[in-house]
């Protein structure tokens, strides 16, 4: 632990809520401290209402905001004497006291405060920090954790055995505190949770936490359970390992009920974890701290037998289920964390980003877990306990707060030719629908073309068989399997007539607009017959097919050939669930090929004005890559679930098609 205060920064606090802001945030850079949403702090202040009397205030961070970037507007301003009689109380239900909490903010825009909010009011400091570090956690999740806290702190910690977060939590550390604080006291420990500090600043409560975690890690290391070095380990890559991956998917997917992003994590220190000899011992105790189900479930699969762990899952359930006081209704048993000693770590995710937050706890919970099994063996709360958090409505919440997902939310496109013109508008238009894009262009700016956990950009030459095999490797272990595929690259040559081509030029064209798309073609079969939802591909034709024009013999006859080869996939690969369909563009302007120049120019060649020119069709309409890329996205969605091998102009009306 090193404190990341820093004099200048806080300097440049103007008041104590950006001096809250600003240890805030210093928290939340520390992922071994707090991780995605984890964790809470508070500020107590005094403060005039709107009659001119004084009230005591408690900024206290809202449900969903995270440490790492909160912002004023993620504290909640709840009155602080409500909280406090609030906890006086016997009993209160969950959603009652979300309801004294929402309806006692000074600020109808806030967010809903967090659950621990009455923890926070009754504790008699200005500031308060609440982490889940990692080093606390590894000792108190051992068979005498508590023994050990107690240790390492003596008479500076109050020991809190596990309780649910909410009103009995409160309730429980207002007795322990009021019974078992004294002069020396600067924090909590709450057993299988976490650690809170608190100071008379913001300084002095963000030290605390720091020196007290410090003081745990010093602990670990002294008992040889901190640093594990993994084994090296090389890990296997290819086409054979990316098809058990993209198989492990398609079940998890089946489980599930939706589609989902199956990442695979083939490090040293994953590959070395999931091959430990008693990994189905350890790995099968529960996660680190009960928030953590919401995420990654309470057990993770062993292995890629996820019937077995579907059995497994309901079985919990039912058997737990009867014991809760009201009925609940059994989410998807689908496994969030696989383990497994060839792919390593597989992060489960309804989108990238899921996968992602999945990722990032377990790779912690490795840590956790090897370093409290050093210390005697890692223990975490019995199933009932794990099983209140999973289904408690509270932390549900949290999950639903995304609103209805989008229509490819959990699937995967590959689009060829993607760093400009069409190509470049089908990523977009696939990324706002939800779906993980693999965009692959000869441009080396594919790579940083967009960013985020749904989008990986790769420079591929598509004429290259092993260089896209390679590509298709990355694609699959990064979002585990292909749905989509959006065949758009190609080129077209200056104008030639037939008498005048020559050979080296045409086999060019061939090579690049019909070979390598048939290679494409063959290579993502086997992973799209594994979707989902089924395989759809998308086919950038040309006008010149149904209609071609003189000086483009290459160029019509490649792009006819493709439409050919597609018509003939769509008949052999509808029993694989996979539809094959073709749009046909003509004069799309907005891309790398059309100039100023060379679109005044060819106007001026017609007559025409260049706005005459780019309209120069039935409907006198442009036509733009975003209109193509809206088209594509559509043809891969519902509406066209029942087409396929057909094609479809997006010309604005050509004569000579029509």
């Amino acid at each position: 632990m090193h404190s990341l205060w820093n004099d200048a920064g806080a300097a440049a606090c103007g008041s104590e809520i950006e001096r809250r802001i600003y240890t805030s945030r210093l928290l939340g850079q520390d992922k071994s401290l707090v991780l995605h949403g984890g964790g809470n702090t508070s500020v107590k202040l005094t403060e005039q209402n709107i009659l001119g009397e004084d009230e005591q205030i408690l900024y206290v961070k809202g449900s969903g905001w995270d440490l790492e970037t909160i912002a004023a507007a993620g504290f909640a301003p709840v009155r602080l004497e409500h909280l406090k009689k609030l906890a006086q109380l016997s009993e209160l239900s969950d959603p009652e006291m979300v309801n004294q909490l929402v309806t006692h903010q000074t600020r109808a825009t806030a967010p809903v405060p967090s659950v621990e909010a009455i923890l926070h009011a009754i504790l008699p400091y200005p500031y308060v920090d609440h982490t889940h570090a990692d080093a606390i956690v590894s000792i108190t999740n051992t068979a005498d954790g508590e023994a050990r806290i107690r240790e390492i702190y003596g008479d500076t910690m109050v020991v809190i055995p596990y309780v649910m977060p909410g009103f009995d939590l409160a309730r429980l550390c207002a007795a322990r505190f009021a019974a078992d604080a004294g002069p020396n006291t600067i924090g909590m420990v709450l057993l299988n949770h976490g650690i809170f500090t608190f100071g008379q600043s913001a300084k002095e409560s963000y030290e605390r936490m720091i020196a007290q975690v410090g003081r745990a890690e010093e602990y670990l290391k002294r008992n040889k359970a901190w640093d594990f070095a993994p084994a090296a380990v090389t890990a296997a890559h290819g086409i054979e390992l990316a098809s058990v991956q993209a198989r492990l998917r398609a079940d998890i997917s089946k489980a599930a009920g939706f589609p989902v992003i199956v990442a695979r994590h083939a490090n040293d220190k994953s590959l070395a974890f999931a091959s430990r000899t008693d990994i189905s011992t350890i790995a099968q105790q529960g996660p680190a701290t009960p928030d953590h189900v919401i995420r990654t479930k309470r057990l993770p699969l062993i292995g890629r037998d996820v019937a077995a762990y579907v059995e497994g899952y309901k079985k919990y359930f039912i058997e737990i289920e009867v014991q809760a006081k009201e009925r609940k209704t059994m989410l998807d048993p689908a496994p969030r964390v696989v383990l497994d000693s060839e792919l390593g770590l597989c992060a489960v995710g309804k989108s990238a980003q899921d996968a992602g937050i999945v990722a990032d706890i377990y790779d912690h919970t490795m840590d956790i877990i090897s370093r409290a099994t050093a210390l005697g063996g890692y223990r975490a709360l019995p199933a009932k306990d794990i099983f209140d958090v999973e289904y408690w409505d509270l932390e549900q919440a949290k999950l639903r707060k995304g609103g209805k997902p989008l229509p490819f939310t959990g699937e995967v496109a590959l689009v060829t030719g993607a760093a400009s013109g069409i190509g470049k508008a089908c990523v977009e238009s696939l990324l706002a629908r939800g779906a993980a894009v693999v965009a692959l262009d000869l441009a080396a700016s594919v790579v940083s073309m967009k960013s985020g956990a749904n989008f990986l950009g790769l420079q591929c030459d598509l004429t290259d068989e092993a260089q896209f095999k390679q590509a298709l490797v990355q694609a699959v272990e990064k979002f585990g399997g292909l749905d989509m595929l959006v065949l758009n690259a190609g080129i077209f040559p200056g104008g030639c007539r037939i008498d005048s081509l020559k050979t080296e030029e045409w086999q060019k064209v061939m090579r690049i607009n019909l070979d390598a798309n048939l290679m494409l073609m063959r290579e993502c079969h086997a992973f799209m017959k594994l979707a989902p939802c089924g395989g759809r591909v998308v086919v950038i034709g040309s006008k010149n097919v149904p209609a071609p024009g003189p000086g483009a013999a290459a160029y019509s006859a490649s792009k006819a050939a493709l439409n050919q080869l597609a018509r003939v996939a769509a008949l052999e690969w509808g029993s694989d669930n996979i539809r094959i369909n073709s749009l046909h563009p003509n004069a799309v302007f907005d891309t790398g090929l059309w100039t100023p120049e060379v679109l005044a120019a060819r106007a001026k060649h017609y007559g025409m004005s260049v706005e005459e020119y780019k309209t120069n069709n039935v409907l006198k309409t442009e036509v733009t890559s975003r209109d193509v890329a809206e088209l594509t996205a559509e043809m891969c969605g519902p509406l066209f679930a029942k087409t396929t091998g057909a094609w479809l102009p997006v010309d604005g009306g050509n004569d000579r098609v029509i």
